[in-house]
């Protein structure tokens, strides 16, 4: 038996228990919660009272736990809901799906991890006080993304905007094929087809010409697109490869965790990030939602270098493997004119930096702010940065899908629309199909191309990236893409929401009191 079958072997093996144990331990939270209402029914009189306060006190325990704990108060109250209706399974549900936990060993190689991410993209002083100088009304968000997210500000750095997948993939093809010294991929969607297999051809000639090449992949995202070995098939071309948060177990609080970035760094100076992942509908070789609009930018000098610490973050924290960050720095220097802020959102550390980034926007604003999004579906919080920044005075338009991909998530997203456009926030939806570009661009001076959708998944539970940029010469092409798409779409009047039946508003409002769940 050769090394690779024994391990996929120990790989089955290791997959298949955990989910039986979870499949079996939630069968009997099942049958407790319905045994407890057989046994209220069947009571006497005289016990119910009794038993009935036992129950609003432990419910009352339980909710009190959920409000104190950290996080968003809007994610809090399905839990709370679900709870009181079913005090068993709700209590327990929140406590295997709602929390993530993580052991001494995991906590440990996280601090670890951190540091030498620090160390690495700070290794040479940042741009802050030149961005001060230039850009004074800049350095409140810089200095957020700075502090709070580990990103410092760049300069000699290029960027480049591509406002489709079709432009995006020669150059990409391009870049790959210049490499010499490392590969890294990092996306949530791997799907075999006509672009990952262009892409991965590349890889398994850049692998036998010394190049060092590795792959992480999402496996919630490529579930059922890719072979259950894909990462063995990979590693026998000599690919290496990882699958973040194996699909092994459901019943997991980290189920809710995703890696949705996508990165590319070659060479560590030249770099890509956006909405693009690895499948032919991002670059519309097949069309599944009419003509799927997607954006992407390219970095090319020393920003690249916090892309490239991103993607070394997570290979380390899934295949616990230290690599000398410094190894990978870039070795070019790019002129270009504007500043340049590369970041990332994590679930772990209760800071939700993306939306952070997305209200500082919003907050600072004082011409417009153009929004692409492929989900609205947003707390109160951001409701409300929307709406004070429309009645401010600021041109606040939002893009979203004409085609959904998600009936539901669609129909939460329209759910939003009617709050907004009271408050004088204009909506558009992109008549040639679905839009999955992720964006801001505000007053011709700063935007925000990356990952981070409007919704709870991307603003709370996922791993992110997002590059933020000011004064750069891409925004004027962010901008001047926006509005093409404002001019390609359907512009929603308040008729059209409001002309609904009482049963489809109350269906809305139970999907919108359950919507952080989705």
């Amino acid at each position: 038996m050769s090394k690779t079958e024994r391990g996929r072997r120990v790989h089955k093996s290791k997959t298949h228990l955990p989910a039986a144990v979870s499949v079996i331990f939630y069968v009997i939270y099942l049958l407790l919660q319905v045994a407890f209402l057989v046994f209220w029914f069947l009571l006497s009189r005289e016990y119910i009272a009794n038993f009935y306060l036992i129950l609003e006190f432990l419910s009352l325990c339980v909710v009190l736990y959920i409000v104190r704990e950290d996080g968003n108060s809007s994610y809090k109250i399905p839990w709370i809901i679900l709870n009181l209706a079913l005090p068993i399974v709700g209590g327990l549900s929140y406590i295997m799906f709602a929390r993530v936990r993580f052991s001494r060993e995991e906590r440990r190689l996280l601090k670890d991890v951190n540091f030498r991410y620090a160390r690495a993209v700070f290794e040479k002083p940042d741009a802050m006080e030149q961005l001060r100088q230039e850009s004074p009304e800049m350095v409140r968000q810089a200095e957020y993304l700075r502090n709070r997210a580990g990103a410092p500000v760049y300069q000699d750095t290029q960027v480049r905007y591509f406002s489709c997948g079709e432009k995006l993939f020669p150059e990409l093809i391009a870049q790959l094929e210049a490499a010499q010294r490392f590969i890294f991929l990092e996306y949530f969607i791997v799907h075999p087809g006509y672009m990952w297999n262009k892409v991965e051809e590349i890889l398994v000639r850049k692998v036998k010409q010394g190049v060092d090449v590795r792959v992480i992949y999402d496996d919630m995202g490529s579930v059922g697109l890719v072979p259950h070995d894909f990462v063995d098939m990979l590693e026998e071309k000599g690919i290496r490869a990882c699958n973040f948060n194996r699909l092994n177990n459901i019943f997991s609080s980290r189920f809710n965790n995703r890696d949705h970035r996508k990165i590319c760094v070659i060479d560590g100076n030249v770099g890509f990030t956006g909405g693009i992942n690895m499948a032919d509908e991002y670059i519309n070789k097949v069309r599944r939602f009419g003509y799927w609009k997607d954006t992407a930018v390219m970095l090319r000098g020393q920003a690249v270098r916090s892309l490239t610490c991103m993607f070394l973050t997570m290979w380390e924290f899934v295949k616990k493997e230290k690599n000398d960050y410094l190894k990978f720095a870039p070795t070019l220097k790019a002129e270009a004119r504007g500043f340049v802020q590369p970041y990332m959102d994590s679930p772990l550390d209760n800071e939700r930096v993306g939306q952070a980034v997305y209200t500082n926007i919003l907050s600072g604003a004082h011409r417009y702010v153009y929004i692409t999004t492929p989900y609205l579906i947003i707390d109160d919080e951001m409701v409300g940065a929307l709406t004070l920044a429309a009645k401010s005075g600021v041109d606040v338009r939002i893009v979203t899908p004409g085609v959904p991909d998600k009936k539901v998530a669609y129909t939460l997203t329209r759910s939003y629309y009617e709050v907004l456009l009271r408050a004088g926030v204009r909506i558009f939806e992109y008549t040639p199909g679905f839009i999955h570009a992720k964006e801001f661009v505000a007053d011709d001076q700063v935007a925000v191309v990356g990952t981070v959708n409007l919704d709870y998944r991307s603003l709370c539970h996922h791993f992110e990236c997002a590059v933020w940029m000011a004064d750069t010469p891409a925004v004027a092409d962010i901008r001047e893409d926006v509005l093409d798409c404002i001019n390609q779409s359907r512009e929603i009047t308040l008729d059209m929401c409001r002309n609904k039946t009482i049963l489809w508003r109350v269906w809305l409002a139970v999907l919108r009191l359950f919507a952080p769940l989705f």
